[in-house]
């Protein structure tokens, strides 16, 4: 007879959420005094960020920033994320906030193209009218005179 069971136990197994986030934390990064490293837009940023941080093994908390303590605002509002000052030694993570910071660079940018894509969408529409369309564009919606001042009659 074997003296270590072989099954499962389900002693390994995460009782809940909070139990296995928890498991994710390494040791070594749980001390020292809490170092704010990095602010949120708001509350689905600041919890992203500190998902990359456990994946890390490093613990994390939030904060609502100075001016934005307003309760009313749920979950709009500037969020700092502190580690302990034994986390900020992690050598991953300034890597995850630098990979953190592009990747909000990128969302800026794409935001920007997607902008600038529907100006081109309705630009292309505008230069698919026909003159007569255009002629429409210029008359009176009371009197159908055609005016050669957009705008005016």
């Amino acid at each position: 007879m074997p003296l270590v069971y072989s099954g499962r136990t389900g002693d390994d197994e995460p009782v809940s959420a909070a139990h296995e986030r928890a498991r994710k934390i390494k040791p070594q990064f749980t001390e020292g005094e809490l170092v704010r490293v990095v602010s949120a837009q708001h509350q689905a940023e600041a919890e992203m960020v500190q998902g990359i941080l456990l994946e890390e093994g490093i613990p994390s908390m939030t904060r609502r920033s100075a001016g934005f303590d307003v309760p009313d605002m749920l979950a709009a509002g500037r969020r700092d994320i502190l580690v302990p000052a034994s986390g900020l030694s992690a050598g991953n993570l300034s890597q995850s906030l630098e990979d953190l910071a592009q990747l909000a660079k990128e969302l800026e940018n794409l935001a920007q193209l997607e902008k600038d894509l529907e100006l081109l969408k309705n630009a292309l529409d505008l230069a698919k009218l026909s003159l007569q369309d255009l002629a429409d564009l210029h008359k009176c919606p009371n009197c159908g005179k055609v005016s050669k001042n957009p705008g005016g009659t």
